[in-house]
């Protein structure tokens, strides 16, 4: 009887286990799906990180071609952080926090 008690346990643990990693690997997929997609849209001018709109822009006034070098820079260093943290949280296992920062850096992107 205990046999069948520990072999029930332990086939639980592996199934929860699997569970975990095969989570862990659907955000490491959806990553990897993502990074095609961002791959893919590299020869498109208007594709891209994107950043809010300022309140400047907002209230009419013209950008300056620093001013616009500076905001995509600013974008594109915030979309590269982003995407790190949803790779660390893969490689973590953490599936749900993965899916979640992935979603902000999908927000990010402006496929064009």
């Amino acid at each position: 009887m205990n046999g069948n008690i520990y072999t029930t346990l332990i086939s639980g643990a592996l199934l929860v286990l699997s569970a975990a990693s095969a989570n862990a690997a659907s955000c490491s997929s959806e990553i990897a799906k993502f990074e095609d997609v961002v791959r893919q849209s590299e020869n498109s001018h208007a594709a891209g990180p994107a950043a809010p709109q300022s309140i400047d822009a907002q209230l009419g006034h013209q950008p300056t071609a620093r001013s616009v070098l500076r905001a995509e820079r600013q974008a594109q260093t915030e979309f590269e952080a982003s995407l790190a943290r949803a790779k660390n949280f893969a490689a973590r296992g953490d599936d749900a926090e993965c899916m979640q920062a992935l979603g902000v850096v999908k927000l990010m992107f402006d496929g064009g």
